[in-house]
């Protein structure tokens, strides 16, 4: 995470600042909150505290609502994009094979050299 993120993320806006962000009541802030559209940190006393995320969060929830969204539509909007997050990173974490590599470096080999493995079966993997 980079120092920027790591700032964004970070929970240092009381709940006045956020309205005042927003535009929006603290109840609405809180129903966000508790319907799990967006997670504020607590302190000692109990109190929401709030991130810059947060605020862009709060921000695009008010804009769905807007567009005529109710708060369900909005979790699977949230859902699906976390989904393709987790999908993206678990793919981006799967390396290729050895056997996928020697094949892919046969195939290469064998166009470069001008030969047509699709056609003649005595260039076929494992015929060499």
């Amino acid at each position: 995470m980079s120092e920027k993120e790591f700032r964004r993320s970070m929970a240092v806006l009381p709940m006045g600042t956020v309205m005042l962000l927003t535009s929006l009541t603290a109840r609405q802030i809180r129903y966000y909150d508790d319907c799990g559209l967006v997670v504020s940190k607590r302190t000692d006393s109990n109190r929401r505290l709030y991130s810059l995320d947060n605020v862009d969060r709060i921000l695009e929830v008010k804009d769905y609502i807007k567009e005529g969204m109710n708060i369900e539509q909005i979790k699977r909007v949230y859902e699906k994009q976390k989904h393709r997050r987790d999908n993206k990173l678990s793919n981006s974490r799967k390396g290729v094979s050895d056997t996928r590599v020697r094949e892919y470096l046969h195939d290469d080999i064998m166009k470069a050299g001008g030969f047509n493995v699709n056609n003649n079966p005595q260039f076929k993997q494992g015929h060499l």
